[in-house]
């Protein structure tokens, strides 16, 4: 099963930006959906940004949208997460994610359950 790595993680001062990229380790990453989540401390995981395979669709949380954006580069087989903005709220570790089908129920992929596949994570701190 394909796994995925999440690099570019760091402290910063608030209104930074910062570049996450989420790589799969020995195979091409293809999927119904690619998304980003993250788990500030003491909180549970939340959704962030996802992006759909085909058609290249994307949809954000309220708290982030304007502020990141998700993208892909096909010939280097990867997702990045560009944060520009960056809030002492942003604070969170940062985990990519994978699936091959739709959700239950449809609508976007936008709950955990929805990833059967993910990377370690990788920690976003900013400062105030």
């Amino acid at each position: 099963q394909v796994q995925l790595e999440e690099s570019g993680g760091g402290l910063v001062q608030a209104g930074d930006s910062l570049r996450l990229s989420c790589a799969p380790s020995g195979r091409t990453l293809e999927s119904y959906a690619m998304g980003w989540f993250r788990q500030p401390p003491g909180k549970e995981r939340e959704f962030v940004a996802a992006l759909l395979w085909v058609g290249s669709s994307m949809v954000y949380a309220d708290s982030v949208k304007g502020r990141f954006t998700i993208s892909r580069d096909n010939t280097k087989n990867t997702v990045y997460l560009q944060m520009s903005s960056l809030k002492p709220e942003d604070t969170a570790v940062y985990y990519c994610a994978a699936t091959h089908r739709r959700p239950v129920g449809g609508g976007w992929p936008d709950s955990p359950r929805d990833y059967p596949i993910w990377g370690q994570g990788t920690q976003v701190t900013v400062s105030s």
